[in-house]
């Protein structure tokens, strides 16, 4: 496959070029040596090949995190989100972090069968699965594939409780499971939302919904009963910050009733292609942002310790937290006052029949 060496922008794609599998035993650099060459192209087409799932559940014991396991339909993203975290785990797959994240994708296939066994045994305990912890489960392959469906069905079938985090549009195809999930407290959503400037998000997230679809599409799960709320993620120093009070209220307006924030996280392959994008889009602004967020990490441009990798540290990260809470006061967010949607109910939970047991 190419490497596509030049850093260019490429239409409906996030990552400008492809940086080195950091796994493999060579690496290679285009030389000018001033014969023709042929151009890259500008658009690229997406591959998908597929994966026999060995086992669905990946499992964490992260601080930081709200659950213990998650469940990933897909492996890379058509969003092309250029400050996407789950970027560097492509490389274990023999792929880069970059342009190959976003057309070069995996679908994981047998994951409704793994589930059943994984639930059928004696020692699983019910807890919250998350959908999906790497990659947006309502990516544009999942209209395809359908494969989140599925999963959504069989969970509801086990009364198993489910969180979902998407900015795609496309989970409203799924109103039907989804309401009925929240009839029996088994679901919430959360909305991610970075910015309501169209012109920042086409490259930003090219692929993603756009802001105004997003907040549409919380109104529309608001409606029909599921439990939704905001994630402002990534916040951007120097470039989306000045956008949260605002973020905030549209959530509101749409209805949202929960809302959270993380800070742009830089994780290996992630910072170069961050810092290549800025470049490339928004010259003027890149020093600043960079230097915004190496204040935010104690110098570096990541910080992977718990309790500062999501929100960072330093009087920059103080003022970005100070400001959400004052925020979700004033509009009446995460009220503690009110029933918590977020809390799922995990006792109905029955485990599916294992073939030939008679005694179940």
């Amino acid at each position: 496959m190419p490497q596509f060496d030049q850093q260019q922008p490429r239409k409906g794609r996030g990552a400008t070029y492809n940086p080195d599998n950091r796994f493999s035993p060579t690496h290679s650099e285009t030389e000018d040596d001033g014969w023709w060459q042929e151009e890259m192209p500008t658009r690229l087409a997406t591959v998908v090949s597929e994966e026999r799932a060995r086992s669905a559940l990946a499992w964490n014991d992260s601080p930081d995190l709200g659950f213990d396991r998650s469940l990933n339909p897909y492996r890379g993203c058509e969003h092309g989100c250029i400050y996407c975290y789950a970027r560097p785990s492509h490389a274990y797959w023999d792929m880069s972090p970059g342009i190959d994240f976003e057309t070069r994708l995996i679908a994981r296939t047998g994951l409704v069968e793994r589930l059943h066994e994984e639930f059928c045994k004696r020692s699983y305990v019910c807890r919250p699965i998350a959908l999906s912890g790497n990659t947006d489960c309502y990516q544009p392959l999942e209209a395809e594939r359908g494969s989140t469906r599925k999963i959504l069905a069989f969970l509801l079938e086990c009364r198993h409780p489910v969180s979902i985090i998407t900015k795609s549009a496309l989970v409203l195809r799924d109103l039907d499971l989804l309401a009925e999930l929240a009839r029996l407290r088994l679901v919430r959503v959360s909305i991610s939302l970075t910015s309501l400037d169209t012109e920042l998000k086409r490259s930003l997230e090219p692929r993603a919904a756009s802001p105004a679809a997003r907040l549409r599409t919380i109104e529309r799960l608001k409606d029909a009963g599921i439990p939704v709320g905001v994630m402002v993620a990534p916040i951007i120093p120097g470039l989306t910050d000045h956008e949260l009070e605002r973020l905030l209220e549209a959530a509101r307006d749409a209805g949202a009733e929960t809302a959270g924030w993380t800070l742009l996280r830089l994780p290996r392959e992630v910072a170069p292609l961050f810092d290549e994008w800025l470049q490339a889009y928004y010259p003027l602004r890149a020093d600043k942002v960079m230097s915004l967020m190496r204040q935010c990490r104690g110098g570096a441009e990541y910080d992977s310790r718990f309790g500062k990798r999501m929100r960072g540290e330093g009087i920059f990260a103080q003022l970005i937290a100070q400001r959400f809470d004052k925020a979700c006061r004033r509009l009446d967010l995460n009220d503690p006052g009110k029933r918590d949607p977020r809390q799922l109910d995990t006792t109905a939970f029955r485990p599916p029949r294992a073939q030939g047991d008679l005694f179940s």
